[in-house]
């Protein structure tokens, strides 16, 4: 059945009122938020179903003072969008099929309540999103920076700044990670909040005032500024920053700097003075031992070539004296003296007293050294001979400073005048003998031979080293009769001549040993000595055998009947010819004793009364 031509009429009038009184309907409560990022594209979808026989949808928003502003239409039959003149949407905008709305470019001015409607015939329906939008604040910075801080000194610190945060953020300060909160005279924080009135955005400053310590030298000052975004809270955190801290001095330390623990004479000594103060003191007065006024100075003081009266106690202070420190040097030396030195010319067999005095800060090492060798004990000469003379060097060192050691020298030279003793052996193919000139004396004495007689000279004159001032000249001769060598000795000092008699070399003669060295001569020097004692006590051995021998014969004699006892006692008294038989019976007695020895200790004892017949011993 045909609708009447009036209820069509009507239709346009009838969507108009519903329109009008869908614009007059309160908000709904429990609206759809859509949150946005600044800058993004703001999507609304409409939470609408789209109902039979729609006619067209539109968007809004809505003033403060509630009044609508249409922003887009769409028609369901037409598909054409149109978007009004809206200045703060133009080219911003974007209406799909599906009746979703969205916001180019989102600003802090799109924060509204939108509202999608979709009209029927026969009603209007409607469904408000409201959109907030959130940005992000940049890193916080501080700024103004103050160039130190001071102690006990409420100082400005610095500002944190935040800038272009939607919506308005919050500023914290740190130090050392921990949040400083404010405390009167000490901790002053200011918080200043400001809109960009083109953008909406707030720009957030914090201004710190604070009272450091000198704990605070190294801490680390940050802050942050803390925001809301789509998804929550949120915190940026500034970079840290350290401030010079200038705090007075408490306390003023002096110290030696020197290239070793100890300090020798001749050594550059520097001596540094500082304050603990920041900044530390510049200038200080140091006061040397002996001295009542310090030395201005920078914060050191050299002393170059220190002797050793610059041991002492050394003190610094401030320039206005209110502090000081002090320290102590000692300055190490050593002093050796040797007596004699350099060198010295003496004669054989003279006394050198010969000493080596050391003068030190501390106990010292003393060395003695002759030519390169280390010697066991101080040289001493009472009675100086050849092998003395040589390079002595005398050497202290203190062990205990590096570096300090001293030496000195003393070149022995021993002179003598040439001494000379002339020894002769039949060499063992008997055709010839070796006549050897032992020669003693310093300088080294030039040596000449001469021969008196007839006699052929088989070799050169051959000699041997010179050691210790001594050395042998020898020459072999075959003598056809009685010769005369004659041995010439000769140096600076004096000429020495010895002469020998040869026997020609038919005539067996006595054969003098050649002289011996010096060690062999102490040894055979302290053989002798063993034998006389052992022959000693064999004579004396002997002597009471004769006595006892003697006594007995003597009672066998004796008509009287003497004893024994009278007889010894009056040995002293006896007549010659009694005596005579004492010395025949004492005599029979060191018979039988070297009847009873072996040939060899035999020898021995002969030796032994050779040698002390020699020495008149008897």
């Amino acid at each position: 059945m045909m609708e009447p031509r009036a209820s069509r009429s009507l239709r346009p009038l009838l969507s108009l009122l519903l329109l009008l009184g869908a614009l007059c309907l309160p908000p709904a409560l429990g609206l759809y938020t859509v949150n946005a990022v600044y800058g993004d594209t703001i999507t609304m979808p409409c939470r609408l179903e789209v109902p039979d026989g729609l006619m067209f949808g539109k968007w809004k928003y809505e003033m403060p003072n509630g009044s609508p502003v249409f922003i887009a239409f769409r028609s369901s039959t037409k598909k054409n969008v149109q978007y009004d003149d809206v200045p703060d949407y133009k080219n911003r905008l974007s209406l799909s099929e599906n009746y979703t709305l969205s916001i180019r470019n989102a600003r802090i001015s799109d924060e509204k309540r939108f509202v999608c409607m979709l009209v029927t015939e026969d009603d209007v329906s409607e469904e408000p999103t409201i959109v907030k939008v959130f940005k992000q604040p940049s890193q916080p910075e501080i700024l103004h920076q103050a160039d130190f801080l001071e102690t006990e000194k409420l100082k400005m610190l610095g500002e944190c700044i935040a800038r272009d945060s939607y919506p308005e953020g919050n500023i914290t300060w740190y130090k050392n990670g921990r949040v400083l909160q404010p405390v009167e005279k000490v901790v002053v924080i200011n918080l200043q909040k400001t809109v960009d009135k083109s953008t909406g955005l707030f720009t957030m400053t914090s201004s710190l005032q604070y009272m450091p310590t000198k704990e605070d030298a190294n801490a680390k000052f940050t802050c942050s500024v803390t925001y809301f975004g789509p998804s929550g809270q949120k915190m940026i955190q500034s970079d840290p920053v350290v401030f010079d801290v200038h705090y007075p001095t408490e306390k003023v330390t002096i110290r030696v700097l020197s290239q070793s623990s100890t300090i020798k004479e001749g050594d550059n000594v520097t001596l540094e003075c500082s304050g603990n103060g920041n900044p530390p003191p510049q200038e200080f007065l140091f006061y040397i031992p002996g001295e009542t006024e310090g030395i201005r100075s920078s914060d050191t003081y050299v002393m170059a070539d220190v002797r050793r009266n610059a041991t002492g106690e050394y003190k610094c202070s401030l320039t206005d004296k209110s502090m000081m420190d002090a320290t102590t040097i000692t300055v190490h030396y050593l002093d050796l003296q040797l007596t004699p030195s350099g060198e010295v010319t003496k004669q054989i067999g003279e006394a050198l007293p010969v000493s080596c005095t050391i003068s030190s800060s501390r106990n010292a090492t003393v060395l003695w050294i002759k030519d390169n060798t280390r010697m066991q004990t101080s040289p001493s000469f009472s009675s100086l001979q050849y092998q003395d003379a040589g390079n002595y060097i005398c050497e202290t060192t203190l062990q205990e400073v590096e570096g300090l050691k001293k030496r000195k020298t003393l070149k022995l030279i021993v002179e003598g005048k040439p001494q000379i003793k002339m020894t002769k052996k039949t060499n063992t193919n008997k055709m010839s003998k070796t006549i050897v000139c032992h020669v003693e004396g310093f300088p080294k004495p030039a040596v000449q031979w001469t021969v008196t007689g007839s006699g052929s000279i088989i070799n050169k004159t051959e000699e041997t080293k010179y050691v210790n001032g001594k050395f042998s000249s020898k020459i072999v001769i075959a003598p056809e009769e009685n010769v005369t060598l004659t041995c010439i000795a000769e140096n600076q000092l004096e000429r020495t001549v010895t002469s020998l008699n040869v026997s020609a070399i038919s005539i067996p003669e006595y054969d003098e040993p050649e002289d011996r060295n010096d060690d062999n001569s102490e040894k055979v020097n302290d053989q002798a000595k063993l034998i006389v004692g052992i022959v000693v006590g064999l004579l004396l051995v002997a002597l009471v055998a004769g006595v006892v021998y003697w006594l007995y014969v003597k009672k066998s004699n004796d008509a009287k009947g003497k004893s024994e006892k009278a007889a010894a006692q009056n040995f002293p008294s006896l007549p010659r010819q009694e005596k005579h038989y004492f010395f025949h019976y004492w005599c029979c007695g060191l018979y039988n004793l070297l009847l009873s020895c072996h040939p060899h200790e035999v020898g021995i004892i002969l030796v032994a009364l050779e040698y002390i017949h020699n020495k008149s011993l008897i």
